[in-house]
C-alpha cells in the first residue's frame, strides 16, 4: 500500500523539473534551524505491553529548489535524533534515527512579507545504535528502518530580498517493526509532528 502511494508521490516532485523557473537568479533557498520530534501519544503495543516515545530536538537544515515562485522541490536533513522507549512505565530501550524528507511545497504569495505554504513529501527514517535499557538492560533490541508519507505546512517571514526566518510543522508516517532478540514483538507506530524554525537565505 505505501509503495502505490509512494512512487506517484516521488513522481510529482520530479516532474516538478518541467516547470520553467521564473527567475535566472535566487532560485535556491538553504534554511537553518532546529527540529522537534514529537511522537504521537499512542506508540504502540510491544511484547503486550504499552509503548511510549519520547521527543527530541536536534539542530536540521533543508534546501529549496524554486522551479517557479509558487512551487519548489524541498529536502530536510538534521543530526541524528535519540528517543528512551518505555513499555508500561518503565524504561526498556533507546534508539537512534535518520529521518531525510524530500517533498513538494506550494507557496501562495511569494512575494508577500508573510507567505503560507503547504507541501507533501516521502519520508525515510533510518534506526540505529538501539540498545536495551532497564527491563531490557543486554537484551539484543532492533527497529526496522521506515518508509512513509510525509505532509508539510509553515509560513516564510521575509526579512529582506534575501533573508527570512521560516516557522512550519510536518506529519511523518513513520511505523516500524520491533525485534527483540531476534523475535518480533510488535509494531512501534511513531507518527510524529515535527515543528521548526529556521533562518533561511536565496541565492
Amino acid at each position: 500500500m505505501k509503495t502505490k502511494i509512494l512512487l506517484p508521490l516521488l513522481a510529482a516532485a520530479f516532474g516538478c523539473a518541467a516547470l520553467p523557473a521564473a527567475h535566472a537568479e535566487d532560485n535556491w533557498v538553504v534554511r537553518f534551524g532546529a527540529h522537534v520530534v514529537d511522537p504521537k501519544s499512542d506508540n504502540g503495543t510491544l511484547a503486550g505491553m504499552k509503548a511510549h516515545i519520547n521527543n527530541d530536538t536536534k539542530p536540521s537544515a533543508s534546501l529549496e529548489y524554486m522551479f517557479n515562485p509558487n512551487v519548489g522541490l524541498d529536502v530536510l536533513a538534521a543530526l541524528p535524533f535519540k528517543h528512551d522507549v518505555k513499555l508500561n512505565g518503565q524504561k526498556a530501550a533507546s534508539t537512534k534515527h535518520l529521518p531525510p524528507t524530500i517533498g513538494v511545497n506550494y507557496h501562495f504569495m511569494p512575494e508577500a512579507q508573510i507567505s503560507p505554504f503547504v507541501g507533501v513529501g516521502v519520508n525515510y527514517t533510518h534506526f540505529f545504535d538501539e540498545k536495551g535499557r532497564g527491563i531490557l538492560k543486554g537484551a539484543k533490541v532492533q527497529i526496522d528502518d521506515s518508509w512513509g508519507v510525509a505532509a508539510h505546512a509553515g509560513l516564510d517571514f521575509k526579512l529582506s530580498d534575501k533573508w527570512l526566518i521560516t516557522a512550519d510543522v510536518r506529519w511523518i508516517d513513520i511505523e516500524s517493526d520491533v525485534k527483540v532478540g531476534g523475535a518480533k514483538v510488535g509494531k512501534a507506530k511513531v507518527d510524529p509532528w515535527v515543528y521548526g524554525l529556521s533562518f533561511g537565505y536565496r541565492f
